[in-house]
């Protein structure tokens, strides 16, 4: 018998000698792989916010070599697209994606967490939950639930929304049924408009039955997928209700302290590299649907006027001091955030801002 194929036999009945004399199964590591169960806020394969479970759910389980298996499951496919947050912390799922901002009713603080109006860009939000605190509040945060929270991918400033009328003024708001979740429905129910919460999936049909007489989803690349241009043509711009949205991954704790010191560092930096790669999809996505909609679809844009942004400034600001002031939770997260975001405002005026105002400038770049 050749050399290397006794030593691969006998190699193997080795191990086989082993599992028969402790009375293991063959190969034994197979035994210890863990079930992850991913509940996700968000329609199956939608771009973008329905795409970035997939990536994840696939990296993990390549990464861990199968020692964490990952099954997916879409909004309402095991839970409504609002009960992720039940299911994990009540441990019938083992993750969530999803938006902090759609669980008010558990604590306000949350909020802080997805969008604050006039709030932080997705730069300084990634800032001050990396560097200015805001994990640590956050993690205590989500203790009280049984649960380990981190930071998701952001779709970037968006859009100020869909509406069947063009919006100039305050008043133009009025009674005005719209769809808009956090904070910024706050802001707009202070002003007045019936503000509904509908999960994604629904608000096309909502828009087209005249239900609701408008609403803002993410921003063009999402809003030309969702195809509301079919039934409303008015686009307003800037959205002051969601400057920096941060989507959101959160884990049983149970079920992460079970896991190696390994998986959990995998699990991480997966997480941790999906807010780059999705980020930057937003941001290379989102240029062309624009130009689409406007070109292709016949959409008109409106920029709502600088009084009405001061003013939904003004009151933005009422809203979300009186929700940082809830509990002490929440005060305690809203004088952290309060705080970084004016370090923030004050450089991303002379870097961000000064540099944004300088390319604006009518010079020709190129010559092409």
């Amino acid at each position: 018998m050749k050399r290397r194929a006794f030593i691969q036999n006998a190699a193997t009945a080795g191990v086989a000698g082993v599992a028969a004399a402790t009375g293991l199964a063959a190969p034994a590591i197979s035994q210890g792989k863990k079930e992850l169960k991913l509940v996700t806020s968000f329609p199956k394969n939608f771009p973008g916010l329905g795409t970035s479970a997939n990536r994840v759910a696939k990296r993990i389980n390549a990464a861990t070599g199968g020692r964490v298996n990952v099954k997916l499951f879409n909004a309402g496919e095991l839970v409504p697209a609002f009960g992720v947050f039940d299911a994990v912390s009540q441990g019938n799922a083992e993750m969530y994606f999803s938006a902090e901002y759609y669980f008010p009713s558990k604590a306000q603080a949350f909020n802080f967490f997805t969008a604050v109006p006039f709030g932080m860009t997705p730069a300084e939000q990634y800032a001050w939950i990396h560097y200015g605190g805001g994990q640590q509040l956050w993690d205590k945060l989500h203790a009280n639930f049984g649960m380990k929270p981190f930071i998701g991918p952001s779709t970037g400033t968006q859009m100020g929304g869909w509406l069947n009328k063009k919006i100039t003024k305050l008043d133009d708001f009025k009674g005005v049924k719209f769809r808009m979740p956090g904070l910024g429905g706050e802001v707009l129910r202070a002003l007045g408009v019936a503000v509904v919460n509908l999960p994604g999936g629904e608000v096309f049909p909502a828009l087209q039955s005249g239900a609701i007489d408008g609403a803002e989803w993410v921003g063009p690349w999402h809003d030309l997928a969702f195809g509301f241009y079919k039934v409303v043509k008015n686009y307003h711009w800037p959205g002051f209700h969601e400057p920096g949205t941060m989507g959101s991954y959160a884990v049983n704790q149970k079920f992460w302290d079970g896991l190696g010191s390994e998986d959990q560092a995998i699990i991480e930096a997966i997480l941790q590299a999906e807010c780059f790669v999705q980020t930057a999809e937003y941001d290379g996505a989102s240029p062309g649907a624009l130009q689409k909609l406007i070109t292709q679809h016949g959409v008109e844009m409106h920029k709502y006027p600088d009084d009405l942004l001061a003013e939904l400034g003004r009151v933005s600001g009422d809203v979300v001091d009186q929700v940082g002031n809830t509990d002490a939770a929440s005060k305690e997260i809203w004088e952290s955030y309060r705080a970084f975001r004016k370090t923030a405002i004050g450089w991303s005026k002379i870097g961000l801002q000064g540099y944004m105002n300088a390319r604006a400038l009518p010079f020709t770049y190129g010559k092409g």
